[in-house]
């Protein structure tokens, strides 16, 4: 097979849980443990750092990764789902795995993958640790995909692990209250590993406290060991000002991540820097300011509140739950315009429902579905926004969508693509 045929096969012989849904979560470590024993144990065979949270994982994982880039050290980075490519998703120091090798891997593994028929998920971890082992990573950031404790990546042992917030999201996998979705995110903190938590959130602060103390990891709360000071937005930069609240040290930080929601992020970020330098790390402060300014271009990071063209501002953000839309209704709330646009769909296991209250309702609205089994009908979504007084019309497709926004907007109007990662990767 060649690159083509192998990533269709992919996509067509494994459960994809992006394209079909909760069927395709395993809720089991079995097969991820199985497939990589087959290939010798590479997850042990390289140091690592495990991300989870509902939202922001990925921005914190590309954020930890230009860190050890800019510092020197091969890095390693795993985070899902892919928005133009699947070799996206495995990258060392900003590069994507190489075709030959995904071709290479599948071909080898194809005895286990017609006896344990894994998920797509589970096929392409064991693809990610392999590659990170083979090419001798000093260092992998790795993106949980879903919760933590079944999650795929769940069977590595890191230098620290991070958890950077938790909200509604995959509740029929996950559990139905924050304490329940906040106790599978805490399955990554392992024994004696220091674990951030990005933010503190009243309800389930004692989910990763316990977590933690029984285990022997050190916690440290990020938006406690520092405060903002100052924040400042301009040219599709956010500055943010930080005082250290145990040294009073302050940090002026320029990053090339706009989304004001980043702030949490940067907070996470900061304390994991902290405590991997005490580990013994190098990772030199001005090294540390360069790489938060230059993640993009570090990384390959996209989707993140980014802005894609002027005249009129048209920006893509693959948020597309409670807390992400939250944000981004947030972020608008700073931006001047004259009226806003916004095309969006969403994946049929959403709660639709909890988050089109969220939307403004003086925006015009382009309702679209994505080309996948699991996105939700663009007429029933027209339909069940209107309810909530939110005005627009449904299309067929989602370029039909962005396209009759772009055609209809005003110079010094807002675009606007949200609520799901495909809806983004079909504009893009």
């Amino acid at each position: 097979m060649n690159y083509q045929e192998t990533v269709d096969y992919l996509y067509q012989q494994l459960p994809m849980f992006t394209r079909v849904g909760a069927s395709a979560f395993k809720k089991d470590l079995h097969n991820t443990i199985e497939l990589c024993k087959q290939l010798g144990d590479p997850q042990h065979k390289f140091k690592s750092i495990h991300v989870a949270g509902t939202n922001g994982k990925g921005s914190t994982s590309h954020m930890l990764a230009a860190l050890f880039q800019q510092a020197g050290y091969k890095t390693g980075l795993y985070t899902s789902p892919h928005l133009l490519d699947f070799r996206e998703r495995i990258r060392i120091n900003g590069e994507m795995v190489s075709k030959e090798f995904v071709v290479a891997f599948v071909e080898q593994m194809q005895p286990a993958i017609e006896s344990l028929e894994p998920s797509f998920f589970e096929l392409t971890v064991a693809m990610a640790f392999q590659y990170f082992a083979l090419e001798q990573v000093d260092i992998a950031i790795i993106e949980v995909g879903l919760g933590g404790r079944l999650d795929s990546t769940n069977i590595i042992t890191p230098e620290l692990s991070v958890i950077t917030n938790i909200s509604y999201d995959h509740m029929h996998i996950l559990g139905n209250t924050l304490p329940e979705i906040a106790s599978e995110k805490a399955g990554i903190i392992k024994a004696n590993v220091p674990v951030v938590i990005a933010q503190t959130q009243s309800e389930i602060e004692s989910v990763f406290i316990d977590k933690a103390a029984f285990l022997g990891a050190p916690i440290h709360f990020a938006d406690q060991e520092w405060l903002i000071q100052e924040t400042e937005f301009a040219q599709g930069q956010l500055k943010l000002g930080l005082q250290h609240t145990h040294s009073g040290d302050m940090k002026t930080i320029r990053t090339d991540l706009s989304g004001q929601y980043q702030m949490k992020n940067i907070m996470g970020v900061l304390s994991a820097w902290k405590i991997l330098q005490k580990a013994g790390w190098e990772l030199p402060e001005q090294t540390v300011l360069t790489a938060l300014s230059h993640v993009k271009k570090l990384t390959g990071l996209r989707g993140r509140w980014e802005t894609v063209a002027h005249d009129p501002l048209t920006i893509f953000d693959v948020g597309h739950n409670e807390a992400g839309i939250t944000e981004i209704v947030q972020q608008l709330q700073h931006m001047v315009y004259r009226h806003l646009h916004i095309v969006t769909g969403f994946v049929k296991d959403k709660e639709v429902n909890k988050v089109l209250p969220l939307f403004p309702t003086a925006a015009t609205y382009y309702f679209c579905k994505a080309q996948l089994p699991r996105a939700m009908d663009q007429q029933e979504l027209a339909e069940l926004a209107q309810q909530h007084g939110l005005r627009g019309h449904a299309y067929e497709t989602v370029q039909q969508a962005f396209q009759t926004a772009k055609q209809q907007a005003h110079k010094d109007d807002i675009v606007l693509v949200c609520g799901s990662f495909f809806i983004v990767a079909e504009v893009m």
